[in-house]
């Protein structure tokens, strides 16, 4: 079964300096429809202007993922990191017992387009934890790179939580396959571009939560589509 997530569907709020997506409840934006998918929390599509970004906020008790499509952002937390995440780099930070953090757009003329998305952890306390790594476009362009899972390693970070977050790009001629196993669940998000999942059209901003099927196929059908995978307990 798959239930498709429209992106049109999505909560929305306009901040002038921040305009926000929101496919699961989050802020000032609740449905009791969704609230998230098995572990998998918030995915908001963010677009932040040029000059502006998120002052420094605290976070306790969460995986948190953040993705980059276009621009770059400056990240500085109280672990005492401070880094850039451009597109082809993914950043995970594991809030545990407390981290307090900003993010920033120093750019003067291009907004940064991301997807930043919760993982509710397997267990509350974990001391806080920063990784970023860079995944080579070559090697998620026509298949599923492994991005971030429990074990980490091989250029993915590591996430406390039985989860599996895989990234791909496709072009129109291009196709991936991906296996559940018994119990397991998937939501798939659209970056960009139009795919075909299972025989369902889905286009940018939309998502799927998918069950009871023990194999996710994914066909790109335009010439630049990019998507994350979740593969969940």
């Amino acid at each position: 079964m798959i239930q498709v997530r429209r992106a049109g569907e999505r909560g929305h709020a306009n901040h002038g300096w921040l305009d926000t997506y929101h496919t699961f409840s989050f802020s000032d934006y609740y449905d009791p429809r969704f609230m998230g998918f098995r572990s998998l929390r918030v995915i908001n599509e963010d677009w932040v202007k040029p000059g502006h970004g998120f002052p420094t906020h605290p976070h306790r008790d969460m995986e948190i993922i953040t993705y980059v499509l276009d621009g770059s952002l400056e990240h500085k937390d109280s672990m005492g990191t401070g880094s850039v995440i451009r597109p082809g780099e993914i950043q995970k930070m594991s809030a545990g017992t407390g981290v307090r953090h900003s993010e920033f757009n120093h750019s003067k003329s291009e907004p940064v387009h991301l997807l930043q998305i919760w993982i509710l952890p397997e267990k509350d306390g974990i001391k806080p934890m920063y990784e970023q790594k860079t995944i080579p476009a070559e090697e998620k362009q026509g298949k599923l790179r492994l991005i971030a899972s429990p074990e980490g390693g091989d250029g993915a970070v590591t996430v406390y939580q039985d989860a599996k977050l895989y990234a791909t790009a496709l072009n129109s001629s291009q196709s991936v396959q991906h296996e559940l196993g018994e119990g397991r669940y998937g939501w798939l998000q659209v970056a960009r571009g139009t795919v075909m999942v299972n025989g369902n059209e889905l286009h940018a901003g939309d998502g799927a939560a998918i069950a009871a099927e023990p194999k996710v196929e994914i066909s790109g059908t335009d010439g630049n589509s990019e998507l994350l995978l979740f593969d969940l307990a």
